[in-house]
């Protein structure tokens, strides 16, 4: 998928989410740092070694931010409360220091009905889903109220697409390994906002095969002498964890994410992981020496196997990289996918843009109904991925090519071209304004707009709406449970 940089357009403002019922206590996860030093402890005055005031108040939650945290008030200010619910009273930890305030749920007195314990035997399997704790029916009315609020200028939603086993769904794993203050590698999760990595053996949304993996590989490493990476230091070999699975084929990834490329004992290594998970059909080495935030780097060794994996998605088949944009939600992804072909009301003859194509998918689907489909993405290697998945699938109706969709489709306008549909499905930040003219001077029929962020999506349609273009149709789809995310898709049309 390309990266695409904000607009600049201002966010929407968070509304809270009301709910009324009342059940179970749940804490929040607690997490360890790489070679963390010790905080400083409070003194007589409530005030510790850093200067932070820290004080224990019981507060009664009035609502939820888009974002699933805890609204309540405190000194006459609006504090966001993590793994809180409308209409539970609890204490809460609120943290002062200068003019940042924090607030933390120590403990529910009086549960709401909405509240649901899934962590019962795995404290920290819910690090990363921010609204676990919320029932299914709960999650439901909270992301169907987001949506709702954020696309009321343009019509009323459908009713949400929801999982009917929101667990385990995730086909892509990534966890981080470092040292806690005993210097024992640990394996999980940077907390938000953060690199206190949070340690955690499963979650609830992981693939279970992925996750057992991932442990193996950690129990493995002291025998083998295989040092965490130290990010402070700059010493050590393992970074990261990825596994990919395919859900239909059954095929496994493993990348092995390290700061060097000298990988010592790796026959040995990959001999012995193998003999626990023979299920493992290709191991890749990655090598990352980069200080910034990304997980991959751009080289990588195949240690075993292909390189890739297979899977089937809307009766298509996909080779899937390392590095590749693949949907995390196959089960969802395929009714998401149905939606946007059924949005763009395909003859068999029109011709379809698939902006921001990835690795082919939505085009792919779409050419078993469309005249012709062109693809565009600004990463190569996806590009690369999208020119075999078209072969593999015996597809001859589709083309890809490397470079700004929105660049593409403004020569395609001065050159006289039509277009029918243009399917876009951009990153969290949205599209931008120099990509939503690009579509204006192109004119298609009709925009199927797929979004991940329904805040951006709402920014985007207000100047699609503004240049000639109405909604229709908006369907929210629960790609993401047990997280406050929720995908969107939108049917654009031009008015004549």
């Amino acid at each position: 998928m390309a990266k695409r940089k904000n607009s600049g357009y201002k966010k929407s403002a968070k509304k809270p989410y009301q709910s009324g019922k009342q059940n179970n206590k749940q804490s929040p996860p607690q997490g360890n740092r790489k070679n963390i030093k010790s905080k400083g402890k409070p003194d007589a005055t409530g005030r510790n070694q850093r200067g932070k005031k820290r004080a224990t108040i019981e507060v009664t939650c009035s609502g939820l931010t888009s974002e699933g945290k805890g609204i309540i008030e405190w000194d006459g200010k609006q504090l966001e409360v993590a793994y809180l619910l409308p209409g539970e009273t609890a204490e809460v930890m609120v943290t002062k220091k200068g003019r940042l305030i924090t607030a933390e749920l120590k403990r529910v007195l009086k549960p709401s009905e909405d509240r649901i314990n899934r962590l019962k035997q795995h404290p920290n399997a819910g690090v990363g889903c921010q609204i676990h704790h919320m029932n299914d029916q709960a999650q439901k009315r909270f992301k169907q109220k987001v949506v709702d609020d954020l696309m009321k200028p343009f019509g009323k939603p459908k009713p949400i697409m929801t999982m009917d086993h929101p667990y385990g769904y995730r086909n892509k794993n990534v966890m981080t390994f470092g040292l806690n203050r005993k210097k024992e590698i640990i394996s999980g999760l940077y907390a938000e906002n953060s690199h206190w990595i949070i340690p955690m053996e499963k979650s609830i949304i992981h693939d279970p095969k992925a996750d057992e993996i991932i442990q193996t590989i950690k129990g493995m490493m002291k025998s083998f002498k295989m040092q965490p990476y130290d990010e402070d230091t700059g010493q050590g070999f393992l970074r990261h964890v990825l596994v990919r699975v395919g859900k239909k084929s059954g095929e496994i990834m493993v990348v092995l994410v390290a700061a060097t490329p000298i990988f010592k004992g790796k026959n040995n290594f990959i001999k012995a992981l193998r003999k626990t998970h023979p299920e493992i059909t290709t191991i890749v080495l990655n090598i990352n020496n980069r200080n910034d935030s990304m997980v991959l780097g751009d080289q990588e060794k195949v240690l075993f196997g292909k390189g890739t994996i297979t899977d089937t998605l809307c009766g298509l088949e996909f080779e899937i990289s390392a590095s590749s944009f693949y949907q995390i939600n196959p089960v969802q992804t395929e009714k998401l996918y149905t939606k946007a072909i059924e949005m763009a009301e395909l003859t068999g003859e029109e011709t379809v843009i698939d902006a921001y194509c990835g690795i082919g998918t939505i085009g792919l689907v779409a050419s078993q109904k469309a005249g012709k489909v062109i693809g565009v993405e600004l990463n190569k290697g996806a590009v690369r991925d999208a020119i075999r998945n078209s072969k593999r699938n015996g597809v001859k109706n589709a083309r890809f090519y490397q470079g700004d969709a929105g660049e593409f489709m403004v020569q395609m306008a001065e050159h006289g071209e039509k277009v029918d549909v243009v399917f876009m499905d951009p990153p969290r930040s949205g599209s931008d304004e120099a990509f939503l003219s690009s579509v204006v001077k192109l004119k298609p029929k009709r925009v199927v707009y797929v979004s991940c962020n329904p805040e951006t999506q709402a920014r985007d349609l207000k100047y699609m709406v503004k240049n000639g273009y109405g909604v229709e149709e908006i369907q929210p789809v629960d790609m993401f449970p047990q997280t406050s995310h929720v995908e969107s898709v939108a049917k654009l049309v031009r008015k004549v």
